[in-house]
């Protein structure tokens, strides 16, 4: 059994993302990366803007799926907020990695789905500061201590070698974060 109609609009809607941006994609390029007509699309979204709204709707939230999975997992408070971090950081580099159009997907100042970004943030934080809590965090508040690890992982973000040092930052963080005082 195919997809759903819907899921075929968002999938084509990312194709174009990749191949030409947010700017230069037009509903005809979404219509025919989907094989249907351009009314067909317009029973699933409003216009361009609605399309890829709910494309970056649908990216975070499974991003931040797997993120509640790592944080509710029955594993040591380190290994749950290197799964967060994980999670924040996979998402960002399956877009940069396959094209630098779908890095926009990734900007919280973007009119378009800004919002979405900076909710996806604040709901990581949340999550972190919640291991954090859990495990009794002894250096800073467990707020301080998500925002600091999110800012860790924003930082790798932009390091070519950044995956690879998740770990052993995370590491490195979270022992300092979880030492008594």
């Amino acid at each position: 059994m195919g997809k759903d109609r819907p899921t075929e609009v968002l999938d084509a809607t990312y194709t174009c993302l990749r191949l030409h941006g947010v700017r230069r994609t037009t509903m005809d390029d979404i219509a025919r990366e989907a094989g249907m007509s351009r009314s067909a699309v317009y029973q699933y979204v409003r216009n361009k803007d609605d399309a890829f709204r709910r494309l970056a709707e649908r990216l975070h939230t499974q991003a931040l799926e797997q993120a509640r999975e790592a944080a509710a997992a029955q594993a040591p408070a380190a290994d749950r907020v290197r799964g967060v971090l994980g999670a924040k950081l996979e998402l960002v580099r399956k877009l940069v990695g396959e094209s630098p159009h779908a890095g926009e997907l990734l900007d919280q100042k973007a009119r378009l789905f800004g919002d979405i970004c900076a909710k996806f943030v604040t709901d990581l934080s949340a999550l972190l500061a919640g291991v954090f809590a859990e495990a009794g965090v002894a250096t800073v508040a467990p707020d301080e201590a998500a925002d600091i690890c999110i800012a860790l992982v924003i930082g790798l973000e932009e390091r070519p070698d950044g995956t690879r040092l998740l770990q052993p930052a995370a590491d490195a963080l979270i022992t300092g974060l979880l030492a008594p005082r």
